[in-house]
């Protein structure tokens, strides 16, 4: 198949990975908001080995916000950048706490004014936590969409999300970013994709690319 459409695309996704869904464990706003904050850089595997023992010690955002900052590095120091990583999620934790009564805000401008919370950080939050349709672009979501042809290979993430915004509905957006996930963690590997197995064949611009 030489053409497929994006609602085409996700539909194959959609079979491939019917259960796809946020694979960081947690119970609240509070949980998502710090988890996706330690996911920079890292697999989810790697933050749900050190989110149980951390949310034991810091059960809510004003534990963490007033913690000692070397026992939190502690409790992540498995993580890559722990040191960086307990900087940010005290600093949002402290935001929170200040400027939000506590309570994890739901606009992208205040998600963003929060230490460790970019915009990829933030779309994630306002889907997860708030249902609010978003698309978030991770390392994953970037590569997939380059390479089925949903953007193009220089194009910045935001270029990236504002395409697939675009070209995708609004009512699946959530979904997508899920699904393009799932398929770029299990199957589309940034390095020795499963090309065997995948369904795009026909339209993968990687592919083309290895061919000449």
């Amino acid at each position: 198949m030489e053409h497929m459409t994006p609602v085409e695309i996700l539909d194959e996704m959609g079979k491939l990975f019917p259960n796809a869904r946020c694979e960081l464990v947690h119970e609240d706003n509070y949980q998502m908001a710090v988890a996706v904050v330690l996911s920079a850089q890292t697999t989810d595997a790697s933050v749900n080995r050190v989110t149980p023992a951390l949310f034991a010690k810091y059960p809510d955002v004003y534990t963490l916000a007033n913690g000692s900052l070397d026992e939190i590095a502690d409790c992540i120091k498995s993580l890559g950048l722990y040191r960086n990583k307990a900087r940010s999620i005290q600093g949002m934790a402290k935001g929170i706490v200040n400027r939000f009564d506590g309570k994890v805000p739901d606009h992208m401008k205040d998600l963003t004014s929060l230490p460790g919370v970019g915009r990829k950080c933030a779309n994630v939050i306002l889907s997860e936590c708030f249902n609010v349709p978003a698309l978030a672009v991770d390392t994953h979501v970037n590569r997939i969409a380059k390479r089925l042809g949903l953007a193009k290979a220089d194009d910045s993430l935001i270029d990236v999300e504002r395409k697939l915004k675009r070209k995708i509905p609004r009512d699946r957006w959530i979904q997508a970013h899920h699904q393009m996930i799932f398929f770029g963690r299990y199957l589309c590997h940034a390095q020795h994709p499963a090309c065997r197995q995948c369904p795009f064949t026909g339209i993968c611009l990687y592919l083309r690319k290895k061919a000449k």
